[in-house]
């Protein structure tokens, strides 16, 4: 029973017109994915209103922390001030001043969390009553009354009570802020955690659904067109054709018409002229290619609907007329006769170009014009196939046009990469500026604001050789980056790389060895480039080895002198083999996720490997026994064979 019912939904299906099995063939796959694109929208729109929300915890605690240092820096310049009368250390008091009011309103407007706002309203009211004490701090001490010590000790006493009053409401308000935030985070992984659910389940579905389209094309068409395309080949040769079934569609109808034409073929095979009549028959009904006969001058002597459907004109109009007024005005003086003439030399000719319809519209065709000879080799005219290929001319111009756009938008990507770039670093070095002036004046400073004062600067200082990585790699990729290239002596090179990486591996405590390669090579590079890559390679060992004894630099020429490796390695922990293939990828540094005090972009190897390619050389990275090792190999220059022994230094 299940077998009849599948084999009369299959005859069901084979019966339906090609028009409406090529829309079911279309439809469900891009159904499914349209249907896999609003829902992977959806998930990333989510995931991206949760990241929203973890940015939004981050910038509430960072504000509330700048609430906190301007009140406790204002509050130590009055202090100074009443204790000494001076002006300068009223800066801190006048800046919390101005800085205050736009922080409070941020927080204002960026708490949403009920129970932190009502925290808030509470620290709002503090911070007033803190800065309406210091203005009272501070006008008590400019009266022009001298004010008694006991007086100005009460001020600073209430003062402090008040800050501490701050800091309490500020400390009830972060360990909120930290409930919201790990709540938040957690939202942010069940959202990841569902879009990549939801991202395998649609690519299944759309596999499931693009095998199944394929099953019902081949079942429908390409099976059935094959066996038709057999017996158009017995229906070339004069022999019988395979009995096919008879369904309703248009390769049905096209299998019964081509079963008559054989059978008409057949009840004439001794009336030569007779055969060739019905097969003319069959040739002018079809619609798809325009197949139409030429004189030996080029007159057009037989004409079938494809051609009259393509081109526009009907048979008694162009019968005994020159095909060359199916072409453009600009090739209508040579290209008709170039065409008859390769057809006539070599059997055929094929070309694609514009050609134009009786409206005067123009249609992208290919054409393939066949001489026809009779069985002595005289030429008896020649046939000419018309295929309308307009469509596809259209879709190779948008492919054009969209890879044309795809190189704009890497331009412009990194075009703005670099203005950007260019733009933080204006306001980055006002930072660092003031940073170091406060660092000038840290003996005025708690140990706590000291820190601070450190934290900024060297924050400063990682922001800023983060830009300056990031200007190097937009610069090397649009073709911008001015590479120099000389001969550079290696062992005079690795000399003058240890002198400048030498406090950096000795402020991590560990030996830094030098290994010179025999034979004194030469490589052509960009010096700056190349020591630039050496110093990043060696930072990063002495950085990441923490449990180890030495850093070695070091460098050997190939013994055919085609090149010169240079490498660096030390004794550390190594990489784990599951995150070596993350490596020499930009803003991907490895163990950022553990929790570890040491500092890093995730640019320098990336950095590293665009310099060296742009050399002309390659990067790698091989494990050690124990360690890391990392090198890169740059062409050489012609390797003097003196007897040089390998040196090792320091």
């Amino acid at each position: 029973m299940s077998a009849r019912r599948s084999a009369l939904l299959m005859r069901i299906w084979t019966d339906r017109p090609l028009a409406f099995k090529g829309l079911v063939v279309v439809a469900m796959p891009l159904t499914i994915l349209l249907g896999s694109l609003v829902s992977l929208y959806l998930a990333s729109s989510a995931e991206t209103r949760a990241e929203d929300d973890v940015r939004r915890a981050f910038a509430i605690q960072r504000d509330i922390y700048q609430v906190h240092a301007l009140l406790a820096e204002a509050a130590t310049g009055v202090r100074g001030y009443a204790l000494t009368r001076e002006d300068r250390f009223l800066v801190p008091y006048r800046a919390a001043e101005i800085e205050l009011p736009a922080t409070l309103q941020r927080l204002d407007i960026a708490i949403e969390d009920p129970v932190v706002s009502r925290y808030f309203v509470d620290l709002l009211q503090v911070t007033e009553e803190k800065r309406a004490s210091l203005r009272a701090t501070v006008e008590l001490a400019r009266s022009e009354e001298a004010a008694s010590s006991e007086a100005i000790e009460r001020a600073l006493m209430a003062n402090e009570l008040t800050l501490d009053t701050v800091r309490s409401e500020i400390e009830k308000i972060q360990r909120r802020e930290a409930v919201v935030l790990d709540e938040r985070r957690a939202l942010v992984d069940e959202v990841r955690r569902r879009f990549l659910t939801l991202t395998a389940v649609s690519g299944l579905v759309g596999l499931l659904g693009s095998l199944a389209a394929v099953y019902l094309f081949s079942t429908g068409i390409v099976r059935r067109v094959s066996k038709l395309e057999h017996n158009a080949e017995l229906l070339a040769r004069g022999e019988r054709l395979v009995d096919l079934p008879q369904e309703a569609d248009e390769i049905g109808r096209l299998t019964v018409k081509l079963g008559r034409a054989s059978a008409l073929l057949r009840e004439r095979e001794d009336d030569l002229r007779t055969s060739e009549e019905r097969f003319r028959l069959v040739i002018e009904r079809v619609r798809d290619y325009g197949i139409f006969t030429l004189d030996r001058q080029g007159i057009v002597t037989s004409w079938n609907l494809g051609a009259e459907r393509i081109k526009g004109w009907q048979t008694d109009e162009v019968l005994g007329k020159h095909f060359s007024r199916f072409y453009p005005d600009e090739t209508r003086d040579f290209l008709p006769a170039q065409m008859l003439e390769r057809a006539r030399a070599n059997g055929s000719a094929e070309d694609e170009g514009w050609r134009v319809r009786k409206d005067g519209t123009r249609f992208w065709a290919n054409v393939v014009i066949t001489a026809l000879r009779d069985e002595n080799g005289a030429l008896q005219g020649f046939a000419k196939v018309t295929r309308d290929m307009t469509e596809r001319r259209r879709s190779e111009e948008a492919l054009q046009l969209a890879r044309e756009e795809a190189v704009a938008a890497s331009l412009a990507k990194s075009e703005f990469l670099s203005r950007t770039s260019h733009e933080l670093r204006t306001p980055l070095n006002a930072i660092l500026g003031f940073g170091q002036l406060l660092e000038i004046d840290a003996e005025t400073l708690s140990g706590r604001h000291q820190e601070a004062v450190e934290r900024i600067t060297r924050a400063g200082r990682h922001l800023l050789a983060l830009i300056n990585d990031l200007l190097d790699i937009s610069s090397i990729e649009a073709g911008g980056a001015e590479i120099e290239p000389e001969s550079i002596d290696v062992a005079a090179l690795l000399r003058e790389a240890r002198d400048l990486a030498e406090p950096i591996v000795a402020s991590a405590g560990l030996r830094f060895d030098l290994t010179l390669p025999a034979g004194s090579p030469s490589v052509h590079a960009d010096r700056r480039r190349l020591t630039q890559v050496i110093l990043n390679l060696v930072g990063n060992a002495a950085k990441y080895n923490t449990g180890g004894a030495f850093v070695r630099l070091g460098a050997q020429a190939a013994p055919d002198g085609g090149g010169v490796t240079f490498f660096v390695e030390d004794d550390g922990p190594g990489i784990d083999p599951g995150k070596v293939n993350r490596l020499f990828t930009a803003f991907d540094r490895l163990g950022q996720n553990q929790r570890t005090k040491t500092e890093g972009t995730g640019l320098g190897l990336a950095l590293s490997k665009t310099l060296v390619q742009s050399m002309g050389g390659e990067i790698g990275y091989t494990a050690g026994q124990p360690g890391a090792r990392f090198w890169f190999r740059l062409g050489g220059e012609a390797v003097r064979n003196e007897a040089v022994t390998q040196a090792q230094e320091g």
